[in-house]
């Protein structure tokens, strides 16, 4: 969401999977990259950004999961 040119190492991938939706890290179909800071995971909430470059509806869930990885990956 902050569109800065970041490693992919570096960077959650969410996924629009065509039989299993929203999924994060694996499938195929088309994808998005975000940040592992939680200013980009609250700003993608709130600025829609995972929905646009998705196309398609992105569960708060989704959003709830990114947050879990991140603070997993600091610790």
């Amino acid at each position: 969401s902050c569109r800065k040119l970041l490693d992919r190492n570096k960077l959650f991938r969410v996924t629009r999977d065509h039989q299993d939706g929203v999924i994060l890290e694996g499938g195929m179909g088309r994808s998005a990259y975000i940040c592992q800071n939680k200013d980009c995971i609250d700003d993608a909430w709130r600025r829609k950004r995972l929905q646009k470059g998705l196309r398609c509806q992105v569960e708060h869930s989704v959003f709830e999961a990114l947050r879990k990885r991140l603070n997993h990956s600091i610790n």
